[in-house]
């Protein structure tokens, strides 16, 4: 099903993002991203284009990430009004005292997926025994390894594990440096694309290992003080997102126009492959972007029983769900 908007519910929604009482002149906010620009910040880009930002009163400025780590230090520090991050990560920079308020997730499913050479003798996770599996350390992935390792019937002492640069990945997979690693979804299409047939492949959600991936996380005191500025910048992403659904060419021809490196083609396809990990039962059924109580709490246990928290805390004080609207909800992905 699509989103199908008349003239005259546009102009209805475009209501709805009136700018906050009072406000007469653009407010610049910082969107720190994750990563480098891709297919799946496309909404931001479109919304921007589309002066959407701009009708609540908003000069939205989207700068490139080095990682949710980086993320999540710029918007609590308030370096940046707003980061996009894991939220799992999250969570363990607040057991820290970083203090950001997640106002819409991105990723309802874990981006994270294990993928293996099918020559190395695997076929499925069981037979990752006496494999040498290549990550960085410290990636949050190796960190809650232990765990995918119990869904799926092994010991996580079993493993070898090979330091490896996170952009040396595919390479030692294809030399068969290691057997196995570890990389999110949206890139899924690359690794496809270079280890053909010979590719295994298991994601993290189908195992039972199934945190939040990406947030848009608020500066603490920012939420605070713009309350009213945040709730416009969250209803307006939460709508370029469902627009997006709805009909992704425009919205990565304007992520690619804003970044020329960037190949259509290729940003259609990450675009497509982000679009699964947006859907859940509480996308589709609650409202696009929604926190469930339950699974954040589940998450909070995973934080905590695989990563030092320096203090406890309720979790329910690091996001909101305010300012999503219900009406709005994950749809079937249109493909161009």
């Amino acid at each position: 099903m699509r989103i199908v908007m008349g003239a005259a519910a546009a102009a209805v929604a475009l209501a709805g993002f009136a700018a906050p009482a009072g406000a007469q002149k653009l407010e610049k906010i910082e969107l720190f991203l994750n990563w480098v620009p891709g297919g799946d910040h496309a909404p931001y880009y479109y919304a921007r284009k589309m002066k959407r930002y701009e009708a609540v009163g908003i000069d939205l400025d989207i700068q490139p990430g080095k990682g949710s780590a980086v993320a999540i230090q710029r918007a609590a520090a308030g370096a940046s009004q707003l980061g996009l991050a894991d939220m799992g990560a999250a969570l363990i920079a607040r057991g820290k005292g970083a203090e950001t308020v997640a106002v819409m997730n991105v990723y309802a499913n874990s981006p994270q997926g294990l993928y293996w050479l099918k020559s190395s003798g695997i076929r499925s996770a069981k037979d990752l025994a006496g494999k040498k599996i290549g990550n960085p350390p410290g990636d949050a992935a190796r960190v809650v390894f232990p765990a995918l390792a119990k869904a799926v019937g092994i010991d996580p002492a079993s493993v070898t594990w090979v330091n490896i640069d996170a952009n040396a990945k595919l390479a030692a997979l294809k030399s068969k440096a290691i057997d196995a690693t570890t990389s999110f979804y949206n890139i899924h299409h690359i690794f496809q694309r270079e280890l053909g047939d010979d590719m295994g492949f298991l994601p993290w959600r189908e195992a039972g290992v199934n945190p939040y991936g990406n947030s848009i996380l608020a500066n603490a005191r920012f939420f605070a003080e713009k309350k009213p500025l945040v709730a416009a910048f969250t209803k307006v992403t939460q709508k370029a997102f469902a627009d997006c659904v709805a009909d992704p060419r425009p919205c990565v021809e304007a992520l690619v126009e804003a970044n020329g490196a960037l190949k259509l083609d290729n940003e259609m396809v990450n675009w497509s492959l982000v679009t699964v990990l947006m859907s859940d039962e509480i996308s589709r059924s609650v409202a696009l972007g929604w926190h469930d109580d339950k699974r954040m709490a589940a998450d909070y246990e995973l934080a905590a029983t695989y990563f030092k928290l320096d203090q406890a805390f309720d979790v329910k004080t690091v996001y909101t769900n305010e300012f999503l609207d219900k009406s709005i909800k994950m749809t079937q992905p249109k493909t161009n």
